[in-house]
């Protein structure tokens, strides 16, 4: 069965290479716990205030367990 999962960070300035990490071992960590699930599908959206600038970051994984 294939099921999806969100992940989310906050972006501060001058630390999104920070933050990007973190959210990599999140992912990482989510799928350490399910070492029978198989990665379907990835995929990032930025998210962003009303004047444009990006605050966040959103990963959607699809995974099979």
């Amino acid at each position: 069965m294939v099921k999806v999962k969100t992940f989310g960070t906050d972006m501060q300035v001058f630390q999104v290479h920070k933050e990007i990490a973190r959210l990599d071992a999140e992912v990482n960590g989510f799928f350490a716990e399910r070492p029978d699930a198989r990665l379907v599908a990835a995929s990032d959206m930025p998210v962003t205030d009303d004047r444009g600038a990006t605050i966040g970051l959103l990963r959607v994984v699809a995974y099979e367990e």
